[in-house]
């Protein structure tokens, strides 16, 4: 691979890894400036000596990659808002009571079951002066509050640390809020927020401004409800309002990236503005004035959607894509690409982590390493056929670079994406290329009605095409267990597979084979670990008691009647499985006594009937018993008490108080949640 070979590439891979060291490391500041201080000053010698001698030692390119490595470790540290003085996180008390909170709405967000949710940003905290953001959590009542984009308010509420997740093998959702530096939740009421007159003018402010304008007038013309929540995903970037039901059948149909504005998007605007500017002249003049209506066409539309991390991100990627198209250098899109990264990273590093930038890097990098391969496989004559054929390859070049990584974040495979996207990228285009037609008129408010109309109808027949594909659901492959060292060498093998299909040899046959070697050992290496695993899990069930026994792959369920037979609807059940690469063997009802492990678990439900003579382990407590529980305690003397969610929670608290006076170990799922006993 010549792309491993430019120095920028390398540069790259170590600034890459100094955010990685940065981030789950967490090194000592001092440490990290004294090292980037050194290794600057040992690359200037080395650039001195290589000067003064007319010499390229190696020390020299070991040394610009060991600096590469330091800045990177340093603008990682440099964008963890935890670190800096001001933020709120180091406020004493501050998660110990209720505080009035100053704060200034940045972003909304998808609304959940019973919250809407919004990012904001720390104004003050009683009367303190703090920075940093907090993810805010109003309840949903017949209060409309009008919290848009710039306005400040005053909460009255307290702040909640991000929790760990409640059950085994699920998203963790308190480290992702933290890499986008969210360190706490508020959960209020409508009627403990006062909305204030003030703004902050910002241009988060003025395109979210243009966004609603954009929106009001569409509903003017009665633009229908469901199209209207797709057409402004598809071309602003704003899925918040799309039903669950259409993002589902996304999904399935494998064009879930369509729905938000990423690279696909900007490719076709890319495209579009290059092919109404064929008519200039290809001089060095006429070439440069293409590259400035494209890089303004671009940033103007990045404008329009809102700016949203996702479209700048996609738009700065492009645009360095769009400048080695101007360089006419094909080794220099793969530079252009590489230097987009480092510039976006170098801004917000915490991008890093997100699946959107992995997700889009991987498949821009494998469209334009992988296609030209495919589509040497046949070359049509015919130029519909020929039009076909590389959507078909680059739908299929795409897919192979994001297939590891869309397993392991989704778990889930479609496979009829292909099919999808012969068929609705001609038709994406139109829509895009009418979409922002439409968008521009309605913030200029001249937007006539056969034009919204026109816009749609098409998404309507884009929602039922989706729609059809995506109930084929016999070829949708879900609940692919997946781990990080397949993911690793998954990638290994095709990227050793493709190098030997670019040039087929002997050295490379050898190494396609030894990275098809080394991802048997990890499956293999993975299905040993299991099999010698053994465990059981109190779940936190929503007023329900569910326990797990797994050894090796093979699971028991223990559950009352009612979740028993709905098993196959049971996220948290489906998850435990699906991680760990095991299956549900039985179901059986939960009893007063389970045996692990020579361990006893004397299980305590609402008929509050247990033998005296009982000296349990473990003493777990569901479906608020009502009993004297100093009582049972003294009586029963377990080395730990366990209360799952079916209880009350004013139950909980006397328990915990209880067990606190007794000297006596308790955990609470609701709080803590599960509990795993090895």
């Amino acid at each position: 691979m010549k792309v491993l070979q430019f120095p920028l590439t390398r540069i790259t891979i170590g600034f890459v890894l100094g955010i990685l060291d940065a981030y789950y490391f967490k090194p000592e500041i001092p440490f990290v400036f004294t090292f980037l201080f050194f290794t600057f000053s040992v690359l200037i010698i080395a650039f001195l000596v290589s000067k003064k001698y007319m010499i390229n030692p190696i020390y020299f390119g070991l040394t610009t990659c060991f600096l590469a490595l330091g800045i990177g470790l340093c603008t990682q540290i440099i964008h963890t808002e935890s670190l800096q003085k001001n933020n709120y996180i180091h406020s004493k008390d501050i998660f110990d009571s209720p505080h009035l909170v100053s704060v200034t709405i940045l972003e909304k967000l998808k609304y959940s079951k019973f919250n809407d949710r919004y990012i904001v940003i720390v104004n003050t905290i009683d009367d303190s002066v703090y920075t940093g953001k907090i993810l805010l959590n109003v309840r949903k009542d017949n209060v409309n509050l009008p919290l848009e984009v710039g306005r400040h308010v005053l909460i009255n509420a307290s702040l909640h640390k991000n929790s760990a997740p409640k059950n085994p093998c699920q998203f963790n959702y308190g480290n992702y809020l933290e890499r986008n530096q969210i360190y706490s939740q508020i959960y209020s009421n409508a009627n403990d927020i006062k909305v204030g007159s003030l703004f902050t003018k910002d241009v988060w402010y003025y395109t979210a401004k243009l966004r609603t304008r954009i929106i009001r007038n569409l509903q003017k013309n009665n633009f229908n409800k469901p199209e209207l929540d797709v057409a402004v995903a598809l071309i602003l970037g704003q899925k918040q309002d799309v039903s669950p039901e259409i993002i589902r059948d996304y999904q399935y149909a494998g064009a879930i990236h369509i729905l938000s504005v990423s690279g696909l998007h900007i490719g076709f605007i890319l495209l579009f503005i290059t092919f109404l500017l064929k008519p200039f002249p290809n001089t060095r003049r006429g070439s440069f004035i293409k590259l400035i209506v494209i890089l303004s066409s671009l940033f103007s539309f990045a404008i329009l959607s809102g700016m949203s991390p996702s479209v700048l991100r996609s738009v700065t990627m492009f645009s360095f894509v769009a400048i080695g198209m101007y360089l006419r250098r094909s080794t220099y899109i793969y530079h252009t690409l590489l230097v987009s990264a480092l510039l976006i990273l170098l801004f917000k590093p915490s991008f890093l982590f997100e699946v959107g930038f992995q997700l889009s890097y991987l498949a821009l990098f494998f469209i334009l390493w992988l296609q030209p391969l495919l589509a040497q496989l046949w070359s049509p004559k015919n130029k519909i056929v020929n039009y076909f054929w590389e959507i078909l390859t680059v739908s299929f070049a795409a897919q192979i670079g994001v297939m590891p990584l869309s397993i392991y974040y989704f778990h889930q495979f479609p496979g009829l994406f292909f099919v999808t996207n012969l068929v609705i990228i001609p038709f994406l285009s139109l829509i895009m290329a009418l979409g922002i037609f439409v968008m521009v008129l309605a913030a200029l408010n001249c937007i006539p009605l056969f034009l919204s109309k026109t816009l749609e109808w098409s998404i309507f027949i884009l929602n039922k095409i989706i729609n059809s594909i995506a109930s084929l659901e016999q070829f949708i492959i879900q609940e692919i267990p997946f781990n990080w060292q397949l993911l690793l060498n998954l990638y290994l093998l095709i990227f050793a597979t493709i190098i030997w299909f670019k040039k087929p040899s002997f050295n490379r046959l050898a190494l396609a084979l030894i990275a098809l070697f080394c991802f048997q050992i990890a499956y293999f290496f993975t299905q040993s670990t299991i099999e010698n695993q053994s465990e059981l899990v109190i779940f936190n069930a929503y007023r329900s008691s569910m326990i797990t026994e797994r050894n090796g792959e093979n699971v028991t369920l223990f559950a009352n009647k009612s979740l028993l037979e709905s098993v196959s609807q049971n996220k948290p059940i489906s998850v435990y499985l699906m991680g760990n690469f095991s299956h549900l063997k039985s179901r059986k009802p939960l009893k007063n006594f389970l045996f692990f492990n020579g361990t006893k678990i004397l299980i305590l439900d609402s008929l509050s009937v247990y033998p005296n003579n009982s000296r349990p382990d473990i003493l777990m407590l569901t479906q608020s018993p009502k009993i004297n529980f100093n009582r049972l305690i003294a009586t029963t003397k377990p080395k730990l008490v366990i209360a799952d969610a079916s209880n009350f929670k004013t139950y909980i608290k006397l328990w915990s108080a209880s067990c606190l006076k007794a000297k006596i170990p308790f955990h609470s799922t609701d709080e803590k949640g599960f509990y795993k006993l090895n």
